[in-house]
Formats: C-alpha cells, structure tokens, sequence
C-alpha cells in the first residue's frame, strides 16, 4: 500500500480524533460511493452521511490524496487503491483447500479458466473471489475482485437459484433486469424459469448472457447442510 495511501486512513483513525466513529464515518462514504454508479458531489455525500460539509472536507482530502477516491466532474467516485485493496480482501479469503484441489484438477483436465465464486448479498452481486486462468492462446480471463451481476451470468444464476426462496423472491422483484447483450434475460418470468431448471439440475449454463462470446458452466458448492 502506497505510503500517501497509509497516512490517509491513520490520520482518519487517529485514536485522538473519536477513531470508532470516524472509521464507521469513513465505511459509510465508501459504501456511498459505491452504490451510486456515477459517483456522488459533495452535497449529496453530505446527506447520505449526515455530515457537516467541514469535516467531510477533512474527510475526502486525504483519501482522494491516497488515490481511495477520485474527484472528477464535481463527483467522488472510487479509486484505483480502494479497488487494489477490496482485490487484496478477496485474495485473502482463503478457500477450502479441498475447493482449491478441485478447481486445479479441472483446470489441469480442461484447460478452461475456473473462478470461484461467492455471493455479496449487501451488493446482490456474484464476487469472483479466487480465478485460475487458462493456458490457451485464446481464452477468458477475470481478475479476482470482478463483479457480475446475479441474473447474467452462469455463476450469479446458480448462486441466485439456491438462496433462501424469500429473499431470491425479493431480489426478482426488485432488481432492474438490464440488457448486458442481446442474450441477456431480462424477464422475470422467464428468468424465474431458468432458476427452477437450474434448481433442478444443479448446474447452471450461460452462453453470451453477460459478455458476448463468453460461455459459462456453473455449479453450487453445498454444504452438509444442503446451504
């Protein structure tokens, strides 16, 4: 982590300046930004945190100094060491070491890219958590870290399949089905029908529904459980 980028979150959590809520303040900014695609101005961070405009201020320098935020147009979005540094989470959210046995011997016997997956159910996104990228010249690959929405692609559908049915019907109701390509389901009783198929199945399969020309296979990793 860049030095610029420490100081910034020390002096946001100085023990001196009340640091529980100043860190609870700053998870809120973050969390602000990122739930508005197009970033936030000043004014509106200001009522999203029921800040004063002069310790906002004292807030946003010193992050946008670290390269945690960006300002840009009048709007803060997120920055490139906010994203390097929610990549470095996901890398250090270690696996089974069974999961990660399978995932290389299917990587060795397909010569496929294999991501792990996991669901973010605050952001109703599929994480890509842990990737092994194919050998071959031509071939799909995902940084760990990337997102995708849960009605497009094979993974985000066979996580949305098996979430409890109250919430899976929640989410159906409420999210904006948007066209990521021509093959993209955007209606819910059609999308309500793959989940059952996937349901039933256990696997899930997606061909160019999130990225043209990409096709995914999918299954869920259960536990003893059956969650």
């Amino acid at each position: 982590m860049p030095r610029t980028s420490t100081a910034a979150i020390r002096e946001l959590t100085d023990p001196g300046a009340d640091s529980p809520r100043s860190l609870v303040r700053l998870l809120g900014l973050f969390e602000a930004i990122a739930r508005a695609p197009d970033g936030l101005t000043l004014a509106e961070l200001r009522v999203a945190l029921e800040s004063p405009k002069s310790s906002l201020s004292s807030m946003l320098r010193p992050l946008n100094a670290g390269g945690y935020l960006i300002h840009v147009g009048g709007r803060y979005r997120l920055g490139p060491t906010v994203f390097s540094f929610a990549e470095t989470l996901l890398r250090a959210r270690q696996s089974s070491p069974l999961i990660r046995t399978f995932m290389h011997e299917l990587w060795a016997e397909t010569k496929e890219t294999v991501i792990l997956t996991a669901i973010d159910r605050d952001a109703r996104l599929a994480a890509y958590v842990e990737c092994l990228d194919s050998p071959e010249f031509v071939r799909y690959v995902v940084p760990a870290g990337t997102t995708r929405p849960l009605y497009c692609s094979a993974a985000g559908q066979a996580l949305l399949a098996f979430q409890p049915e109250g919430w899976r019907e929640h989410y159906l109701l409420s999210v904006r089905l948007q066209k990521m390509t021509p093959k993209t389901i955007t209606d819910r009783a059609a999308l309500r029908r793959r989940l059952d198929t996937i349901r039933a199945a256990g696997i899930s399969v997606s061909l160019s529904e999130a990225i043209p020309g990409a096709a995914g296979i999918a299954v869920p990793i259960m536990r003893d459980d059956g969650l």
